[in-house]
């Protein structure tokens, strides 16, 4: 695989830091520490742990210069950057039918139809990948640098089913990837994208105790896995095999992955195979008690977020909330598949006089679903259930609508535009204390 190494353009300094001192600029890119180019964040942190360092250093007015470093080992230069990848992302080569990039209507920026299918950035970020498109010097590297946990998806350890699923038949190598992960003592977090008819019923229970036979020894090979229900939308071009998760369906996964589970418990000690919480809110059934979740192996599959926010508000709130603010009325925003769950967040807010939340529980017309989780509302969908009502002060904006690092929706609406378009302003708030730190501030 050649992609070319970019210099690593600084997008941050962090104040008082060995970078501060020195006198680095936004703008300035790191071209090679030690002589050698980094492809990306782990190379960057891996060669800058040595207590000396030469850095080679692209400045804003293009010149070129040598910083030489000494340091603590390990310590940290105090630079960001403008992307964890220096060298390019690694694109996707599957055509899963289920693929969300693939379900979004045409004529919208670029970067919301890439692909991508990167160990680093499951590495770094806990993305998942699929492991089809590595190459030998990949595989080398992960083992070489010990990159580990990465987060798999794995769908199915059936060769034929998982072939039939992402469409590609190097898929069909799972089993033979999992046990070199577990010859080289190195871990994955496995997930499940269920697909009702192909990957669950027979094919579901024999991927979770495939899975779990790899949960053993000292570091077991599969630390986890959650098991998704497949999202669906109404851009999908192609009538193929996917149905959506219905109720009944829901209830049926449910009562399969809950005994195995217990089995599970009963052999590790662990229930090793989770449910994400949309599972019980498509079924209309209580969530699972909050100590089930062990230590939320799989939280950005969604298995116990909702449990953890609410644990999280609890702590929060006891520190931050007082008893009494500067009147302020505002709306806040979530997708109609929390409306139940964060009652007791909503009732605790406006137990502080002067403080009126108003709770919006949306779903998502832009994307065809009747029961939408937060992180998939749209611009579309503010503007659809919001424009000229009463939005009080302003909107409680859950940062999770946004796209990574930037003020803008998934349907690449801006959040100037939804504020100016419904004559408020927009409050992004990410997790708890920002939640609350922003209905209190006066």
């Amino acid at each position: 695989m050649s992609l070319s190494i970019r210099p690593a353009s600084i997008t941050k300094i962090v104040p008082d830091s060995i970078a501060a001192e020195i006198g680095f600029e936004v703008g300035d890119a790191i071209v090679a520490i030690n002589g050698t180019r980094p492809r990306d964040l782990i190379d960057y942190k891996f060669l800058c742990a040595d207590d000396v360092l030469e850095l080679e250093v692209l400045d804003v007015t293009g010149k070129t210069h040598h910083v030489e470093i000494e340091k603590d080992y390990d310590e940290d230069l105090g630079l960001e950057f403008a992307t964890a990848l220096f060298d390019g992302l690694i694109q996707c080569n599957n055509h899963c039918p289920f693929c969300f990039i693939d379900q979004q209507p045409p004529g919208k920026r670029s970067s919301l139809y890439f692909k991508d299918d990167d160990y680093r950035l499951s590495f770094l970020y806990g993305s998942y990948l699929t492991l089809t498109n590595l190459s030998q010097r990949e595989w080398q590297r992960i083992e070489q640098m010990r990159l580990s946990p990465l987060y798999v998806s794995v769908h199915a350890t059936d060769p034929e089913v998982r072939i039939r699923l992402l469409k590609n038949p190097r898929a069909g190598q799972i089993l033979d990837q999992i046990k070199w992960f577990q010859k080289k003592r190195l871990q994955i977090h496995a997930q499940v994208v269920l697909c009702p008819g192909i990957n669950d019923s027979i094919q579901l229970e024999k991927t979770l105790r495939d899975l779990a036979s790899y949960h053993t020894g000292e570091v077991p090979a599969v630390a986890s896995v959650a098991v998704v229900p497949v999202g669906l939308t109404r851009f999908r071009l192609s009538v193929d095999e996917l149905t959506p998760v219905t109720r009944s369906i829901a209830v049926e996964v449910i009562s399969q992955v809950r005994s195995l589970s217990k089995e599970f418990r009963q052999q590790f000690g662990s229930t090793f195979a989770w449910l994400a919480d949309e599972w019980f809110l498509i079924a209309g059934e209580e969530l699972p008690d909050e100590s089930e979740y062990e230590d939320y192996p799989q939280i950005d599959n969604g298995v116990g977020s909702i449990h953890l926010f609410i644990k999280q508000f609890v702590t929060a709130a006891q520190k931050l909330l007082p008893s009494k603010v500067k009147t302020r009325k505002l709306t806040w925003v979530v997708g109609n598949a929390v409306e139940q769950a964060f009652q007791p967040i909503l009732k605790r807010l406006n137990l502080v006089e002067g403080l009126e939340v108003n709770m919006r529980a949306l779903n998502s017309d832009y994307w065809g679903q009747s029961i939408t989780v937060t992180g998939l509302l749209t611009g579309h969908d503010l503007l659809l259930n919001l424009q000229g009502q009463d939005l009080g002060d302003g909107i409680l904006l859950p940062s999770i609508m946004l796209k990574h690092d930037e003020s803008v929706f998934l349907d690449d609406i801006s959040i100037e535009e939804v504020a100016g378009k419904l004559n408020t302003t927009i409050f992004p708030v990410a997790g708890v204390e920002e939640l609350i730190k922003t209905c209190i501030k006066s």
